[in-house]
């Protein structure tokens, strides 16, 4: 922990991502005003006391869409990343703990999984159950497992090659026992710091569906819906679109920070240098 506090990386996207997590809880419980509330009366209002942040062109408070968007964007990040890592750690522990053709037919299908990227993907979901919200995890998800598969079969194949997984072998252990009691242990630095990023992957994959009407659908606030709206009003009202673009940019910033931290603090070799 002392290690962590001197860390400028983990520090500062920690608070980041803290300060993400924050606005999507509060929004649960709280919001200004409620975000697909329209007062056309009001309509893009300068900042103020009432609106911190102004409205938009249908009078609705941006402070409120921002807070509640976060909600879409964590649970997108979550679920897909949770799909990627679960489905895609499976195969690639599967693909390290038995060489040969099962190894090649798992690898085969992460090679045949990436020619179909989370935008390729929810088209097709889309055209065949409409766009939303589930569309963009599933598409995201998707996109997620093949990743996952071959960073976990590439670090569990440098594991399988060190002496005490052979002493483990000689004892009699399967090869599953040995993936669950040295293997994954030994690979849980590199998956969660690969987790960080492709979280923030998310989060931009979420609003770039969402920016081509794909994800989030209305009245449920989204930050890539919220830029798709605002470049009616881009040269009337340019905070429109700087206020979600600002969010989409710090969340992925604190994200990738926070992954460069963690890599530093969990490798024992980095650790050793600081």
């Amino acid at each position: 922990m002392n290690r962590a506090m001197r860390h400028p990386s983990f520090v500062a996207g920690g608070l980041l991502v803290l300060l993400l997590a924050a606005c999507a809880l509060l929004s649960l419980a709280w919001s200004p005003y409620p975000p697909a509330e329209i007062d056309i009366p009001n309509k893009l209002a300068p900042p103020s006391a009432a609106h911190w942040l102004g409205t938009d062109s249908l009078g609705r408070d941006i402070a409120s869409q921002l807070w509640v968007g976060a909600q879409n964007s964590i649970v997108v990040g979550v679920v897909a990343v949770g799909i990627g890592l679960l489905v895609g750690g499976a195969l690639g522990a599967l693909a390290a703990a038995r060489p040969g053709w099962i190894d090649d037919v798992v690898m085969r299908f992460a090679d045949f999984s990436f020619a179909f990227p989370a935008l390729l993907s929810a088209i097709m979901l889309t055209a065949i159950y409409g766009p939303g919200l589930l569309t963009s995890i599933v598409a995201i998800g998707l996109f997620n497992i093949p990743v996952f598969a071959r960073i976990t079969r590439g670090a569990a194949r440098g594991v399988w090659t060190r002496d005490y997984v052979l002493a483990a072998r000689m004892a009699g252990k399967g090869g599953w026992r040995i993936t669950l009691d040295h293997v994954l242990p030994n690979i849980a630095a590199v998956l969660i710091v690969q987790a960080t990023i492709q979280f923030a992957i998310a989060i931009l994959a979420e609003a770039a569906l969402s920016y081509l009407g794909l994800g989030t659908q209305p009245p449920q606030p989204s930050w890539g819906r919220m830029l798709n709206e605002a470049q009616t009003q881009l040269f009337q009202a340019p905070m429109l679109a700087v206020y979600p673009g600002a969010a989409i940019a710090l969340s992925v910033l604190g994200l990738n920070l926070l992954g460069d931290g963690l890599r530093d603090l969990l490798d024992p070799r980095l650790a050793r240098d600081r």
